[in-house]
């Protein structure tokens, strides 16, 4: 079952219980894919599109997030943590910091990498394997510490 497919399907059952944050939530997603889908002038989306969809729609909350702390926003903020809850139940596992550690290494031999100037090259080589299970920053960290 694609994200799309589980979309539709978990939208129904909230719309059911009556569950308005989660529908909401959905609702945009799914809007968020449909504005893709028209953007890349196709009909529907493979499964890594809708992952990077899925992805830019929870890191954009995670910057909001750290924006409302600062400003001190704890309604807003508790709003975004249940939304960046619900979005996270669509994403695949998040790779551990040992998995991700392991990808960046292989990585890095895969390539030849020697040193922080090699690190746009190990960074292109690593987003794809870990797209959609791992944070950008975190691998952006990861790559940098064991660059040095």
């Amino acid at each position: 079952m694609t994200i799309s497919e589980r979309l539709t399907e978990d939208m129904k059952v909230a719309m059911k219980a009556r569950d308005k944050k989660r529908l909401g939530v959905i609702r945009m997603v799914r809007s968020s894919m449909q504005n893709e889908a028209i953007k890349l002038g196709k009909n529907d989306l493979t499964e890594e599109e809708e992952l990077t969809v899925l992805s830019r729609e929870v890191k954009q909350r995670k910057d909001s997030l750290q924006e409302f702390k600062q400003a001190g926003r704890d309604d807003l903020v508790s709003d975004l943590r249940e939304e960046i809850n619900i979005l996270n139940d669509y994403l695949p596992k998040q790779l551990t910091e040992e998995e991700l550690e392991t990808v960046v290494s292989e990585t890095i031999n895969e390539v030849d990498a020697s040193g922080k100037s090699d690190m746009g090259k190990v960074m292109s080589a690593v987003m794809p394997k870990v797209k959609g299970k791992a944070d950008g920053t975190q691998v952006n960290k990861e790559v940098m510490k064991q660059l040095s």
